[in-house]
């Protein structure tokens, strides 16, 4: 399991606790925080690690792994400026490059510590995770959250309301395993590269629908993808409505073959701007 934390170290104990209840298999817990240096932060993490006495939690072998954020040699303090969340980010994408190579499926938490911390988690995230992993977000009703506060409370009951909720998650490295490699780049430089795989993906698929087309039928894919409504196509290609429709139906099918959906599922024409529009940009360049 891996959490981010801030002032609130119960926040960890409440997400590993749950996924001990559900019958998950925790054997390490990793903690991402900013400097303790900071008074508030030193104090979760000793109250955290006062639950982990002998590296055993409540009799189970569940080790804790504190790991503070760096900029260099330096300890980070806090996240004020770019340079600062490059940092952050690549050191949590290093952590979870790490811990996925020891194999299992990782949970991560991102209840607690600073907002953009959580952030730059779930991006990582998204390069390294498999469909095996998850992501968690903590749900505290208001009036325990406040009796909880501080590690006031490190353990909650079943009527005390926490739960975890799990976080929809597309695991983009898993689709496209050349994102994995990108180790060392700053987290712009890591946007753009999936930019271009999404990119290439959305061609492949465009290229798999007009390679199994009708001549008659490009040229109705082609009025549609440049914004035309079906009634406007029709006027232009010299048909009418009736025939149009003929027309995209069976293109509607073959994209539903290419971008693997279920072939009940309802597409319009604006589905045929949106990827086709690029496509045929693209190719008449």
């Amino acid at each position: 399991m891996l959490a981010t934390i801030g002032g609130q170290p119960q926040v960890v104990t409440f997400a590993l606790d749950a996924l001990l209840a559900r019958g998950e298999l925790v054997r390490e817990v990793v903690v991402l925080h900013l400097s303790p240096r900071n008074p508030r932060f030193g104090r979760a993490l000793a109250r955290l690690s006062e639950e982990f006495e002998v590296k055993r939690y409540y009799g189970d072998a569940v080790r804790l792994r504190l790991l503070p954020l760096r900029h260099g040699r330096e300890r980070l303090a806090d996240i004020r400026d770019a340079n600062e969340a490059d940092a952050a980010w690549n050191e949590i994408y290093r952590v979870i490059a790490e811990v996925k190579e020891q194999g299992g499926p990782l949970h991560l938490a991102v209840s607690g510590g600073r907002r953009l911390l959580a952030l730059l988690a779930v991006s990582a995230a998204l390069l390294h995770f498999g469909h095996q992993d998850r992501m968690w977000h903590m749900y505290t009703p208001d009036a325990f959250l406040r009796r909880a506060r501080d590690g006031a409370i490190m353990h909650a009951r079943p009527e005390d309301g926490v739960r975890l909720i799990q976080v929809p998650l597309v695991p983009w490295g898993s689709y496209f395993p050349a994102l994995k490699t990108l180790a060392g780049t700053t987290p712009a430089q890591h946007v753009a590269a999936q930019a271009r795989w999404l990119d290439d993906a959305e061609r492949v698929c465009c290229h798999a629908v007009v390679d199994r087309l009708t001549s008659r039928q490009c040229d109705v894919l082609r009025a549609l993808a440049r914004g035309l409504t079906p009634q406007e196509a029709a006027e232009a290609l010299g048909m009418t409505l009736s025939t149009m429709d003929t027309h995209k139906t069976p293109i509607l099918q073959e994209c539903r073959i290419a971008w693997h959906m279920e072939m009940d599922e309802y597409l319009t024409y604006h589905f045929l701007r949106e990827k086709f529009g690029p496509f045929f940009d693209e190719l008449d360049e």
